[in-house]
């Protein structure tokens, strides 16, 4: 549900004026009620007599003049003006609590179309079925966009997606992943960017951030970071390339992006932890942005990310880079465990969970939200803490229902994470 600060603001002064007769929204009275002959004057205009008089018809001789104790004196007055100064406070903390995190105070867009491969199997399904499938194709997501879409395309792509996931309704926002680097993941550590490969990148990432220009929206910037770290010679070309789209996208008004670092298990400590992470986003622009995105393709427990974004947010910050947030993917961490020790023979297609009480395999995890420390998720004390304190959204970038969180959508295995999930 959207939380406007003017629909939260509106009602409530309604409520005020319905108490004190439709009168609490206009002028104070003064304090005399004396009424002259022909009609209310300026000085008890605004009063439930005035009013009554007026309705009645100017000119209308009245008896006497009636002392009374004027309306601003009165319970009914006072408790109207306490209602309203209710809804000024509600009003300026919704405003403050958007202000700190772009996600708050707007709908989430949900896509409904062919671009989602989920969608098509959704849309044809019916009964049980369908009921499954919507856990995932009727919720908020980040479409990826990625060097599979041409320059000349991507702009139309972007406004197309747009169009679809906001249904009319410019202030909603809209989530995406842009994948756009090549090489990238384990051919990354083999090779470089070519010339023409940076120059491609650089056109499609203007064309992307125009496309989007002032729509409210949420950007996971280069799923795997980490992947920057394996590059031949410690080449500070691909970072330098994510910098580049860090800039357009962190200068769009409405946009708040959030560079991937990776997830609490990648790079773990053994490989550097989070001073390794620093390696890589610091020269990848975080400077630039709203921040940083975990877990995009990994199954890390919420409880342990929202530790590791909290520790490389006062790493940054120790570094003279302050402010920063975390978005975390919880679309396949419902039951989780290190990527490592992922059950199956491929990681990146780990085994999912069989039944609703498996414990260590994928099945969805906490729908897409910005109320990261909501009891009904069951952290600790200690994890909600620190989730309100760095943790803009729990957001799914993350793609389990598809074959190695890629492509095709699977049917089967789509069904199996709905119907394990325990949210």
């Amino acid at each position: 549900m959207r939380l406007s600060p003017s629909r939260t603001l509106v009602p409530l002064l309604a409520l005020a004026a319905l108490t004190v007769g439709g009168c609490a929204a206009g002028p104070e009275p003064a304090e005399s009620t004396a009424v002259a002959v022909g009609g209310p004057t300026t000085a008890d205009r605004g009063t439930p007599e005035a009013a009554s008089r007026a309705d009645a018809g100017a000119g209308v001789p009245v008896a006497a003049v009636v002392p009374g104790p004027t309306l601003r004196h009165t319970q009914r007055w006072k408790a109207a003006k306490r209602r309203i100064a209710l809804a000024r406070e509600v009003e300026r903390t919704t405003r403050a609590a958007a202000a700190q995190n772009p996600l708050v105070g707007r709908e989430w867009g949900v896509y409904r179309g062919e671009a989602d491969q989920s969608w098509g199997p959704y849309a044809s399904s019916t009964g049980t079925d369908r009921a499954l499938l919507a856990k995932i194709s009727e919720r908020p997501k980040a479409q990826w966009f990625g060097a599979w879409i041409p320059d000349a395309e991507i702009a139309g792509r972007v406004e197309d997606y747009i169009a679809n996931a906001q249904g009319g309704d410019p202030d909603t926002l809209v989530q995406m992943a842009v994948f756009r680097m090549v090489p990238w993941e384990r051919e990354a550590c083999g090779r470089l960017p070519s010339a023409a490969e940076q120059a491609s990148y650089k056109r499609w990432i203007d064309s992307f951030a125009a496309a989007v220009g002032d729509t409210p929206a949420a950007i996971i910037l280069q799923p795997d970071g980490p992947f920057a770290l394996c590059v031949p010679g410690g080449s500070g070309l691909p970072s330098s390339l994510i910098a580049y789209a860090a800039r357009a996208f962190g200068a769009l008004d409405n946009t708040a992006t959030y560079i991937d670092a990776g997830s609490a298990d990648w790079p773990a400590v053994g490989q550097g932890g989070v001073p390794k992470v620093l390696e890589f986003l610091i020269p990848a622009g975080i400077e630039d942005v709203r921040g940083i995105a975990l877990n995009s393709t990994h199954y890390g427990a919420t409880s342990d990310e929202v530790e590791r974004g909290a520790e490389i947010v006062e790493a940054l910050a120790a570094r003279g880079i302050p402010d920063k947030h975390v978005v975390i993917s919880t679309s396949s961490n419902g039951r989780p465990f290190v990527f490592g020790d992922a059950p199956g023979s491929d990681p990146d297609n780990a085994t999912v969970c069989a039944a609703p009480g498996a414990q260590a395999c994928v099945t969805l995890g906490i729908p897409p939200t910005a109320d990261v420390a909501n009891p009904r998720w069951g952290l600790a004390a200690s994890t909600n803490a620190l989730a309100r304190q760095h943790v803009d959204g729990y957001l799914w970038f993350g793609r389990p229902w598809l074959y190695r969180q890629n492509s095709p959508f699977l049917r089967d295995r789509a069904l199996a994470l709905a119907r394990t999930t325990p949210y």
